[in-house]
């Protein structure tokens, strides 16, 4: 594997552990979205990885949001990704979703936005009780869930509870997590990684086309048609570029979105404060 700018690696018993380290809060930026291109090329071309684990050096946050001030940059290396309709986020992540390996994420703090969106992507999700936490915050904000949070919390948790997740922009915790389905299991700190390597090294040891193939099936039947994911991408574009969510935005700036603040560690008080 190369060497990543906001991703670290290790390979273990065939399974690739992937470390989210981007400072200052690991918010989604052109360096991570180039990062993850480049990862999910090189485990596309190397089968020595059978199944990716994704988690955070940072305790706080997996992943907040993306940069709303690099939306255009990261957009622009997204783009690089697929064919010529491939232009977003979403479609990166599209592309998460059924790549060659299994693909877990661990939560040990913070996934909201389009890092929550990110955890949806992958094929399972474990998260931690004393710490995890997911929010979808873009209607609070003023824009719109645009990478894949509409299409996968209404297959995950169902119409009703996606609804409550994305109109309501509040913190869910692990437990509430586990209980609609978006996350597979909520454990403790002590049991979280321990559960994860288990399980990871077992389906690395299974015969692989045997998994390649019932990996495939299980996203034909439940993974969005990709022009939803378009069209929700595009309307993420439009209201990114609407006065009165930039108003809103910038409100949320003032009060210390993007730094290690209140409005961070508690999104969902901040939204209803505002």
């Amino acid at each position: 594997m190369r060497t990543y700018e906001t991703i670290h690696t290790k390979l273990v018993s065939n399974v690739l552990w992937v470390t989210i380290d981007n400072p200052p809060l690991n918010l989604i930026d052109e360096r991570f979205v180039a990062d993850l291109i480049a990862l999910l090329d090189d485990t596309e071309a190397d089968g020595g990885a059978r199944v990716v684990v994704f988690r955070s050096a940072d305790p706080d946050f997996f992943i907040p949001h993306v940069d709303v001030r690099r939306i255009a940059e990261y957009t622009a290396v997204a783009a690089t990704s697929g064919g010529p309709d491939d232009n977003s986020l979403g479609a990166l992540y599209r592309r998460l979703s059924e790549a060659r390996p299994v693909t877990i994420a661990v939560l040990e703090g913070r996934a909201r936005g389009a890092g929550a969106e990110l955890l949806y992507a992958c094929d399972m999700r474990f998260a931690s009780l004393e710490r995890a936490v997911i929010g979808q915050i873009e209607v609070g904000s003023g824009l719109f869930p645009g990478a894949g949070a509409v299409q996968q919390l209404v297959r995950l948790a169902g119409r009703g509870q996606a609804m409550q997740v994305i109109l309501g922009s509040d913190d869910i915790d692990a437990r509430e997590a586990e209980r609609i389905g978006v996350v597979n299991k909520a454990l403790t700190d002590q049991e979280l990684i321990p559960y994860v390597e288990r399980l990871a090294e077992r389906i690395a040891g299974f015969p692989e086309a045997a998994v390649r193939l019932a990996k495939r099936r299980i996203n034909a039947a439940g993974l969005p048609p990709k022009e939803d994911v378009q069209v929700d991408s595009g309307f993420f574009q439009m209201l990114a570029r609407d006065t009165s969510s930039a108003a809103r935005l910038g409100a949320l700036m003032r009060r210390g979105m993007q730094e290690r603040s209140r409005t961070e560690l508690a999104f969902g008080e901040a939204l209803g404060e505002l």
